[in-house]
């Protein structure tokens, strides 16, 4: 499907002033189709607890972000309806204006704020000190916001964002042109100091531990940047994930199919080897190859957080 997602990383700001972390741009690459109703939407590592849909983008998309975060260990978002407003402004401007951005030109239809702070103040968000923010945007043809949400978590600098463990709050919004061709936009709030996250010196991982069905490959010219530019598709990328406010190094990052004895070619993504990469908290590796079907990996994961050594093992298989 052909779709174009956009990431805003961490913003983070433990003083009174903004400080960004970064700006990247968005990608698809998920290979499920679009999903059926509940019990069985078609994605990987569905179990019981998904969510029923809706049929409203903005609804769907934000508890499907939330599910998966559960399936992981990591709190769930509360929805807060002044979030909302900022994200389905942002939706309705990059519909009028036939655009998929995090930035808005003053002027045009639709201005709402030029950048995502903006805009969650200009909808009446009050800012307190810690605080981190992120925005995360789909834009496809396919109307599921459940899809939408899946493909933002399939590409990996979204993933970043998705899965940050200290946010506290979530507002979705979603707009949809006359063709039929949808706008998602989720943003993510922690202010007034960090949520819990993750016990620390912890981590989590993305695909978990005895996840199946996981897509085998990733269409990483769909992100942008391209987190692997002298490729087009590409095995699914595996991700490790601690707090915000937690250094996260990597000593080695591996995968090899179960059984055997070679361990995959991949690509890196973390502070200081991708320069995409502006989280301190999180890390990847992406197959330089497409996974092949119905196989188990094991992946092999070292390094500190905070200097103090953290490593886990894990397996999943793909469909």
């Amino acid at each position: 499907m052909n779709s174009m997602l956009r990431v805003r990383q961490i913003a983070l700001a433990c003083t009174a002033a903004w400080a960004l972390v970064a700006c990247g741009g968005g990608g698809g690459g998920s290979s499920a189709g679009a999903p059926n109703a509940t019990p069985s939407t078609g994605f990987s590592g569905q179990d019981a607890s998904a969510p029923t849909a809706t049929n409203n983008i903005a609804t769907d998309g934000l508890n499907w972000i939330n599910y998966r975060r559960s399936q992981i260990g990591m709190p769930a978002l509360a929805r807060n309806a002044v979030i909302d407003t900022a994200a389905q402004g942002h939706s309705d401007y990059q519909r009028i204006n036939n655009v998929v951005t995090h930035d808005q030109t003053a002027g045009k239809t639709g201005y709402t704020g030029a950048r995502l702070q903006d805009r969650l103040q200009n909808a009446g968000y009050v800012f307190g000190s810690p605080n981190a923010i992120g925005e995360v945007i789909s834009a496809t043809s396919n109307g599921s916001g459940f899809y939408m949400a899946e493909e933002l978590i399939t590409a990996i600098y979204h993933r970043f964002v998705i899965f940050e463990p200290v946010f506290k709050e979530i507002g979705a919004g979603a707009a949809t042109t006359s063709a039929n061709y949808s706008y998602f936009t989720a943003d993510f709030v922690a202010n007034n100091g960090y949520g819990t996250g993750i016990a620390a010196g912890t981590i989590v991982t993305w695909p978990f531990n005895g996840q199946t069905q996981v897509a085998p490959n990733f269409n990483s010219d769909y992100e942008e940047p391209d987190p692997v530019p002298d490729r087009s598709v590409v095995g699914y990328p595996v991700s490790v994930h601690t707090n915000l406010d937690r250094t996260l190094t990597v000593q080695s990052f591996t995968m090899r199919a179960h059984g055997t004895s070679s361990d995959l070619e991949t690509r890196l993504l973390a502070l200081g080897k991708d320069s995409n990469t502006t989280t301190k908290s999180a890390a990847a590796i992406v197959p330089l190859a497409q996974l092949a079907s119905a196989t188990t990996y094991d992946v092999s994961f070292s390094g500190a957080i905070d200097g103090v050594p953290v490593s886990r093992n894990w397996s999943f298989t793909t469909k």
